[in-house]
């Protein structure tokens, strides 16, 4: 492997400088200890939801509202993102971020709670986008409810999912790891689905449902 991957990693995660109101949202996160998306992932969020026109977008894992707003950026103007998070504290701050970027109140349904307990109450097929960020022990879980949720021809992304580089480690064995490299397989050997994990951030998987 080419010993400039590092400073490659470093040239994409730079690529695309964040407006002040998206620095802004990463102090906010950063304060709150709610670790925010880097740039490189916020953009290739962004990315795909442009790329389905994602009129409807649940996200799991508010923070201070980072990838919510390089979502919404991706969006068309009357798209709606669903962001559930159980801090309160994180929704304070994420209506901060959103006050400032000049969001319309009405383009974000804030919900706070446990995922787990949020997502059955969602409609079946009813949704282009479903961003997975949430505590990484859940994501099975959230990941049986994405698929659920999202519409044929949707995306489901995944955050996380080479975890600080263990995923990609045979040495790294911990049950965290273990679980995300064995969900990260499963994703990819899914035939409903057409799977990639982008090495931008801390690697999102991104699926299409085909069926």
């Amino acid at each position: 492997m080419s010993v400039q991957k590092p400073a490659s990693w470093i040239y994409t995660e730079e690529f695309l400088a964040e407006p002040p109101a998206l620095e802004a949202a990463r102090r906010r996160g950063e304060e709150l200890g709610a670790t925010p998306v880097l740039p490189g992932t916020g953009a290739a969020l962004r990315l795909l939801a442009a790329s389905v026109q994602a009129h409807t977008v649940v996200e799991i894992g508010t923070g201070a509202g980072v990838s919510a707003l390089w979502l919404l950026d991706g969006m068309p103007e009357d798209g709606v993102l669903t962001t559930i998070d159980i801090e309160a504290q994180h929704h304070r701050a994420a209506r901060q971020s959103f006050s400032t970027a000049g969001i319309a109140p009405q383009r974000t349904r804030i919900i706070t709670g446990q995922a787990l307990d949020v997502l059955p109450r969602l409609a079946d097929g009813a949704y282009d986008m479903v961003v997975v960020d949430g505590d990484a022990r859940e994501y099975p879980a959230y990941v049986e409810q994405a698929l659920r949720v999202v519409r044929v021809g949707g995306v489901v992304a995944l955050d996380d999912m080479l975890w600080h580089d263990r995923v990609a480690d045979p040495a790294a064995r911990d049950e965290t790891t273990t679980m995300l490299r064995t969900l990260g397989k499963q994703l990819r050997d899914d035939e409903r689905l057409q799977t990639s994990l982008l090495p931008v951030g801390d690697g999102l998987l991104v699926a299409v449902r085909k069926s």
